[in-house]
């Protein structure tokens, strides 16, 4: 019987399981009910190859990226693969999750940052949906220009829908006003209620949320949390987000630290409220109660982010797994 709050689980954690291993993820989803699944894309596997391959064993499974760099892939060539998966597996939805990344990427890639990234997400988009609709597009904007292009696919009803990922207040309003969903990350549920607040204010976007759990033993798996929420606090809108969220002195430290180039200080600096409150480790049932408070904070898709540590990172991922499955009716 299908959950009655849809469920996601993303790839975007495993990639040190190997790219094959989404194929066994994917069966362990459709064992426990999950809805989607998801991937990422940075520096390592491309999104739409490994989501290909899924629709291939499990064509009922919801395929879903988060998110995709806008910096990184024109909107075409983002309509052509999308609208592909979309007549791979055409009973699915196809949730194209979108964003604008950080500069330690973009400068892996050789790609510009944008001091206006709230201007090229909207156009991105915008152009996006003209690609999307299958008329001849010519389009002339700030970021990009088209002519005369035209979707070589004649798709369904069903098309690809629109997921921006969003952190700060700008962006969390933007998404409410042009997407179809906005995806939340690396937040604490205590945040969830405010963000959604914010995405009201421009619209009615489904609230997406990746939740990160590990069922573990903390002790063992601590240095792993702390080193991950380390590598997020450096970004400037993480910390921003972090610092909203209550996490200030954690955030401010934690750089004060890095800056007099005492990593081990800096990665100490990371409490285990924070780790806690956003990257939690515990027993199955405690997982479970996890995932379940996204959803009463206000989140109406969670997506589970399996935190692989362990010594046996299937086992800890599937035990994940199953105990988030638990936590959502």
């Amino acid at each position: 019987m299908a959950k009655a709050t849809p469920l996601g689980v993303t790839f975007g954690s495993l990639g040190v399981l190997g790219p094959r291993a989404i194929l066994d993820i994917a069966d362990v989803a459709v064992e426990h009910d999950y809805r989607s699944i998801w991937t990422v894309e940075a520096n390592g596997t491309d999104a739409f190859s490994l989501l290909g391959a899924v629709s291939a064993r499990h064509p009922q499974l919801e395929l879903a990226t988060g998110i995709i760099p806008v910096q990184l892939r024109a909107p075409t060539l983002t309509a052509m693969t999308a609208s592909t998966l979309q007549a791979l597996s055409p009973d699915a939805d196809i949730w194209l999750g979108l964003g604008v990344s950080a500069p330690g990427i973009l400068r892996q890639h050789g790609a510009p940052t944008s001091d206006r990234p709230i201007a090229m997400m909207r156009e991105y988009v915008a152009l996006l949906r003209e690609c999307l609709s299958g008329e001849s597009v010519t389009f002339e904007g700030d970021f990009w220009q088209v002519k005369r292009f035209r979707l070589g696919m004649r798709l369904g009803e069903r098309k690809p829908k629109i997921v921006l990922a969003a952190l700060g207040p700008q962006m969390l309003k933007l998404a409410g006003e042009i997407a179809d969903g906005v995806l939340l990350n690396y937040l604490p549920a205590s945040h969830v209620g405010p963000s959604v607040e914010r995405i009201r204010r421009g619209g009615d976007a489904k609230v997406f949320a990746y939740v990160h759990g590990c069922v573990g033993d903390f002790e063992q798996s601590a240095r792993s949390a702390r080193r991950d929420l380390f590598n997020y606090a450096m970004a400037d809108g993480y910390a921003n987000m972090f610092r909203t969220a209550g996490f200030g002195d954690e955030v401010d430290e934690l750089r004060e630290r890095q800056s007099a180039k005492d990593r081990d200080g800096a990665v100490a600096a990371v409490s285990e409220r924070m780790i806690q409150a956003i990257d939690f480790i515990g027993s199955e049932p405690e997982v479970a109660d996890f995932v379940r408070s996204y959803v009463t904070a206000g989140v109406e898709y969670p997506v589970l982010m399996p935190m692989p540590w362990g010594e046996d990172r299937r086992a800890v991922t599937v035990a994940t797994m199953q105990a988030a499955a638990a936590g959502v009716d």
